[in-house]
Protein backbone atom coordinates (compact mmCIF):
# COMPACT_ATOMS: atom_id res chain seq x y z
CA UNK A 1 0.00 0.00 0.00
CA UNK A 2 2.84 2.37 0.72
CA UNK A 3 4.05 1.60 -2.60
CA UNK A 4 0.49 2.27 -4.19
CA UNK A 5 0.59 5.58 -2.62
CA UNK A 6 4.12 6.48 -3.49
CA UNK A 7 3.19 5.62 -7.38
CA UNK A 8 0.13 6.85 -7.38
CA UNK A 9 -1.43 5.42 -10.88
CA UNK A 10 -0.43 2.07 -13.06
CA UNK A 11 1.07 4.53 -16.16
CA UNK A 12 3.87 5.24 -13.40
CA UNK A 13 7.10 3.64 -15.17
CA UNK A 14 9.45 4.66 -12.42
CA UNK A 15 7.97 2.96 -9.42
CA UNK A 16 6.71 -0.53 -10.80
CA UNK A 17 4.72 -3.03 -8.68
CA UNK A 18 4.77 -6.31 -10.57
CA UNK A 19 2.35 -9.06 -10.82
CA UNK A 20 3.39 -11.04 -8.01
CA UNK A 21 4.07 -8.00 -5.51
CA UNK A 22 7.39 -7.06 -5.88
CA UNK A 23 8.14 -3.14 -5.98
CA UNK A 24 10.79 -2.33 -8.05
CA UNK A 25 12.53 0.88 -9.63
CA UNK A 26 16.22 2.12 -10.76
CA UNK A 27 17.67 4.33 -8.14
CA UNK A 28 20.39 6.88 -9.75
CA UNK A 29 23.36 8.90 -8.41
CA UNK A 30 27.26 9.85 -9.15
CA UNK A 31 28.16 6.65 -8.08
CA UNK A 32 26.06 4.83 -11.05
CA UNK A 33 22.53 2.90 -11.29
CA UNK A 34 21.20 0.33 -9.38
CA UNK A 35 18.01 -2.20 -9.60
CA UNK A 36 16.57 -1.81 -6.25
CA UNK A 37 13.68 -4.76 -5.57
CA UNK A 38 11.49 -4.97 -2.22
CA UNK A 39 9.26 -7.43 -1.68
CA UNK A 40 6.93 -7.86 1.89
CA UNK A 41 8.14 -11.18 3.69
CA UNK A 42 5.35 -10.48 6.45
CA UNK A 43 3.25 -7.67 8.38
CA UNK A 44 6.84 -6.36 9.84
CA UNK A 45 9.46 -7.70 7.37
CA UNK A 46 10.48 -6.60 3.86
CA UNK A 47 13.36 -7.85 2.23
CA UNK A 48 15.63 -5.37 -0.05
CA UNK A 49 17.78 -6.90 -2.96
CA UNK A 50 19.93 -3.93 -4.52
CA UNK A 51 21.62 -5.02 -8.17
CA UNK A 52 25.12 -3.39 -9.46
CA UNK A 53 27.68 -1.71 -7.56
CA UNK A 54 28.02 0.03 -4.18
CA UNK A 55 23.90 -1.28 -3.36
CA UNK A 56 24.34 -0.38 -0.07
CA UNK A 57 24.38 2.90 -0.83
CA UNK A 58 20.89 2.73 -1.39
CA UNK A 59 19.48 1.09 1.90
CA UNK A 60 18.27 4.27 4.07
CA UNK A 61 16.87 6.06 0.22
CA UNK A 62 14.78 3.16 0.17
CA UNK A 63 14.01 3.24 3.69
CA UNK A 64 12.57 6.50 3.94
CA UNK A 65 10.48 6.16 0.52
CA UNK A 66 9.24 3.10 2.34
CA UNK A 67 8.52 5.45 5.43
CA UNK A 68 9.33 2.25 7.28
CA UNK A 69 11.26 4.10 10.19
CA UNK A 70 8.19 6.65 10.76
CA UNK A 71 6.05 5.84 13.83
CA UNK A 72 2.16 5.38 13.03
CA UNK A 73 1.23 6.04 17.47
CA UNK A 74 0.47 9.30 17.08
CA UNK A 75 -1.76 9.25 13.88
CA UNK A 76 -3.45 6.10 15.43
CA UNK A 77 -4.04 8.19 18.59
CA UNK A 78 -5.33 11.02 16.91
CA UNK A 79 -7.69 9.72 14.28
CA UNK A 80 -9.41 8.06 17.53
CA UNK A 81 -11.69 11.21 17.18
CA UNK A 82 -12.71 10.86 13.59
CA UNK A 83 -15.12 7.58 13.67
CA UNK A 84 -14.79 7.99 9.49
CA UNK A 85 -10.83 8.44 9.70
CA UNK A 86 -10.17 5.80 11.88
CA UNK A 87 -12.10 3.77 9.78
CA UNK A 88 -10.05 4.33 6.55
CA UNK A 89 -6.97 3.86 8.78
CA UNK A 90 -7.78 0.74 9.74
CA UNK A 91 -8.97 -0.57 5.96
CA UNK A 92 -5.23 0.98 5.07
CA UNK A 93 -3.73 -0.62 7.87
CA UNK A 94 -0.21 -1.10 7.24
CA UNK A 95 0.28 1.76 4.69
CA UNK A 96 3.37 4.20 5.96
CA UNK A 97 4.25 8.08 4.49
CA UNK A 98 5.87 7.53 1.06
CA UNK A 99 8.30 10.36 -0.01
CA UNK A 100 10.19 10.83 -2.84
CA UNK A 101 13.87 9.80 -3.24
CA UNK A 102 15.48 13.50 -3.67
CA UNK A 103 13.84 16.93 -3.44
CA UNK A 104 13.89 16.77 -7.42
CA UNK A 105 11.76 14.29 -8.04
CA UNK A 106 9.39 16.03 -5.84
CA UNK A 107 9.74 19.15 -7.36
CA UNK A 108 9.21 17.81 -10.68
CA UNK A 109 5.93 15.96 -9.74
CA UNK A 110 4.94 19.10 -8.23
CA UNK A 111 5.07 21.05 -11.22
CA UNK A 112 3.90 18.48 -13.69
CA UNK A 113 0.74 17.63 -11.58
CA UNK A 114 -0.27 21.04 -11.00
CA UNK A 115 -4.12 22.29 -11.87
CA UNK A 116 -4.74 19.52 -14.63
CA UNK A 117 -6.13 15.96 -13.28
CA UNK A 118 -4.13 13.52 -11.76
CA UNK A 119 -4.44 11.19 -15.14
CA UNK A 120 -3.64 14.05 -17.18
CA UNK A 121 -0.61 14.64 -15.17
CA UNK A 122 0.32 11.05 -15.19
CA UNK A 123 0.30 10.85 -18.78
CA UNK A 124 2.19 13.73 -19.59
CA UNK A 125 5.03 12.51 -16.99
CA UNK A 126 5.19 8.72 -18.19
CA UNK A 127 5.69 10.94 -21.74
CA UNK A 128 8.58 12.78 -20.74
CA UNK A 129 10.26 9.69 -18.63
CA UNK A 130 9.95 7.78 -21.69
CA UNK A 131 11.15 10.82 -23.92
CA UNK A 132 13.87 11.54 -21.62
CA UNK A 133 15.19 8.21 -19.77
CA UNK A 134 16.44 5.23 -20.62
CA UNK A 135 14.51 1.89 -20.64
CA UNK A 136 15.30 -1.46 -18.19
CA UNK A 137 14.22 -4.72 -18.40
CA UNK A 138 13.18 -6.36 -15.41
CA UNK A 139 11.24 -9.90 -15.18
CA UNK A 140 9.11 -8.63 -17.90
CA UNK A 141 8.80 -5.48 -16.18
CA UNK A 142 9.76 -2.03 -17.90
CA UNK A 143 11.21 0.26 -15.35
CA UNK A 144 12.64 4.06 -16.40
CA UNK A 145 15.14 5.97 -14.05
CA UNK A 146 13.46 9.36 -13.37
CA UNK A 147 15.33 12.29 -15.31
CA UNK A 148 17.52 14.55 -13.69
CA UNK A 149 17.65 18.29 -14.05
CA UNK A 150 20.49 18.40 -16.26
CA UNK A 151 18.19 16.41 -18.81
CA UNK A 152 15.71 18.97 -17.96
CA UNK A 153 17.74 21.82 -18.91
CA UNK A 154 19.37 20.24 -21.86
CA UNK A 155 16.44 18.80 -23.75
CA UNK A 156 15.22 21.35 -26.53
CA UNK A 157 11.79 22.93 -25.91
CA UNK A 158 10.46 21.23 -28.75
CA UNK A 159 11.08 18.13 -26.95
CA UNK A 160 9.67 18.79 -24.13
CA UNK A 161 6.51 20.58 -25.33
CA UNK A 162 5.94 17.26 -27.58
CA UNK A 163 5.02 15.24 -24.12
CA UNK A 164 2.35 17.46 -23.59
CA UNK A 165 4.28 20.23 -21.25
CA UNK A 166 2.75 23.71 -21.77
CA UNK A 167 5.44 26.26 -22.08
CA UNK A 168 4.61 27.63 -18.87
CA UNK A 169 5.05 24.35 -17.05
CA UNK A 170 8.92 23.82 -19.28
CA UNK A 171 9.97 27.33 -18.07
CA UNK A 172 9.48 25.96 -14.37
CA UNK A 173 10.63 22.95 -14.39
CA UNK A 174 14.02 24.54 -16.27
CA UNK A 175 14.09 27.08 -13.26
CA UNK A 176 13.80 24.10 -10.34
CA UNK A 177 16.14 22.40 -12.38
CA UNK A 178 18.32 25.07 -12.63
CA UNK A 179 17.89 25.50 -8.50
CA UNK A 180 18.64 22.38 -8.20
CA UNK A 181 22.11 21.78 -10.09
CA UNK A 182 22.96 25.79 -8.81
CA UNK A 183 22.57 24.40 -5.37
CA UNK A 184 19.87 27.28 -4.44
CA UNK A 185 17.79 24.59 -2.90
CA UNK A 186 18.90 21.12 -1.21
CA UNK A 187 17.95 18.51 0.83
CA UNK A 188 20.82 19.60 3.36
CA UNK A 189 19.69 23.21 3.00
CA UNK A 190 15.71 22.64 3.70
CA UNK A 191 16.58 19.90 6.16
CA UNK A 192 17.95 22.97 8.63
CA UNK A 193 14.93 25.03 8.79
CA UNK A 194 11.85 25.01 9.75
CA UNK A 195 8.34 23.83 7.44
CA UNK A 196 7.50 28.17 6.94
CA UNK A 197 10.91 28.94 6.57
CA UNK A 198 11.56 25.70 4.16
CA UNK A 199 8.44 26.63 1.88
CA UNK A 200 9.23 30.24 1.79
CA UNK A 201 12.47 28.86 0.55
CA UNK A 202 11.29 27.05 -2.46
CA UNK A 203 8.37 29.79 -3.58
CA UNK A 204 11.08 31.73 -4.31
CA UNK A 205 11.64 29.52 -7.63
CA UNK A 206 9.61 30.36 -10.47
CA UNK A 207 6.47 27.90 -10.53
CA UNK A 208 6.79 26.82 -6.86
CA UNK A 209 3.51 28.46 -5.56
CA UNK A 210 2.34 27.67 -1.57
CA UNK A 211 0.54 24.66 -3.02
CA UNK A 212 3.20 23.30 -5.02
CA UNK A 213 5.85 23.88 -1.82
CA UNK A 214 3.54 22.15 0.91
CA UNK A 215 3.56 19.10 -1.49
CA UNK A 216 7.02 18.85 -1.98
CA UNK A 217 8.16 19.30 1.89
CA UNK A 218 5.50 16.70 2.38
CA UNK A 219 6.26 13.84 -0.71
CA UNK A 220 10.02 15.46 -1.27
CA UNK A 221 10.88 15.89 2.55
CA UNK A 222 8.45 13.57 4.87
CA UNK A 223 7.41 16.78 6.45
CA UNK A 224 3.80 15.28 8.06
CA UNK A 225 3.51 18.40 9.94
CA UNK A 226 2.39 19.91 6.72
CA UNK A 227 -0.95 19.39 4.85
CA UNK A 228 -1.67 21.55 0.61
CA UNK A 229 -4.76 22.64 1.72
CA UNK A 230 -6.42 24.24 -1.10
CA UNK A 231 -6.15 21.40 -3.66
CA UNK A 232 -9.73 20.86 -4.91
CA UNK A 233 -8.95 17.01 -5.33
CA UNK A 234 -8.49 17.01 -1.53
CA UNK A 235 -11.75 19.52 -1.06
CA UNK A 236 -13.27 16.16 -2.91
CA UNK A 237 -11.92 13.61 -1.01
CA UNK A 238 -12.74 14.77 2.47
CA UNK A 239 -16.12 15.40 1.37
CA UNK A 240 -16.63 11.83 -0.05
CA UNK A 241 -14.50 9.33 2.63
CA UNK A 242 -16.07 10.84 5.48
CA UNK A 243 -19.63 11.38 4.40
CA UNK A 244 -20.00 14.48 5.87
CA UNK A 245 -20.85 17.69 3.25
CA UNK A 246 -20.06 19.89 6.58
CA UNK A 247 -16.57 18.45 7.23
CA UNK A 248 -14.50 21.49 8.50
CA UNK A 249 -10.95 20.79 7.40
CA UNK A 250 -9.20 23.25 9.34
CA UNK A 251 -10.43 22.23 12.50
CA UNK A 252 -9.64 18.50 11.67
CA UNK A 253 -6.06 19.73 10.74
CA UNK A 254 -5.70 21.50 13.81
CA UNK A 255 -6.60 18.40 16.00
CA UNK A 256 -4.36 16.04 13.57
CA UNK A 257 -1.43 18.43 14.63
CA UNK A 258 2.07 17.42 13.77
CA UNK A 259 1.01 14.33 11.53
CA UNK A 260 -1.76 16.01 9.53
CA UNK A 261 0.21 15.44 6.53
CA UNK A 262 -0.46 11.64 6.43
CA UNK A 263 -3.85 12.64 5.80
CA UNK A 264 -2.93 13.37 2.07
CA UNK A 265 -2.05 9.53 1.75
CA UNK A 266 -5.37 8.30 3.12
CA UNK A 267 -6.94 10.79 1.09
CA UNK A 268 -5.04 9.59 -1.78
CA UNK A 269 -5.35 6.17 -1.96
CA UNK A 270 -9.27 6.01 -0.55
CA UNK A 271 -9.82 7.86 -3.31
CA UNK A 272 -7.77 5.57 -5.51
CA UNK A 273 -9.73 2.18 -3.95
CA UNK A 274 -12.89 3.67 -3.60
CA UNK A 275 -13.34 3.16 0.10
CA UNK A 276 -16.41 5.82 0.17
CA UNK A 277 -18.55 4.91 3.43
CA UNK A 278 -20.48 1.59 2.12
CA UNK A 279 -18.40 0.88 -0.83
CA UNK A 280 -15.99 -1.82 -0.71
CA UNK A 281 -12.32 -2.13 -1.36
CA UNK A 282 -11.59 -1.72 -4.81
CA UNK A 283 -8.01 -2.09 -4.69
CA UNK A 284 -5.40 -4.50 -4.54
CA UNK A 285 -3.79 -5.74 -1.42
Amino acid sequence: MTADALRRLAANLVDVVSEDGAYRRVLSDDTGSNLIEVRQLGERALRLRAMGSQPERWTATVGSMLGVEVSLADWNHRVKRFPWLARLTERLRGMHPPRYPSLWEAMAHAIVFQQISIHAASSIMRRTVQTLCARYEAHGDAIHPFFTPSQVLYASNETLRAVGLSANKVDHLRSAAAAVEDGVVSEELLAGLSSEEAAAKLVAIPGIGPWSAAVVLLRGMGRLDVFPLKDSGVARSLRELSGDPELDPAALLEALGPVRGFLYFHLLLGRMRNLVPGAGDSGSA
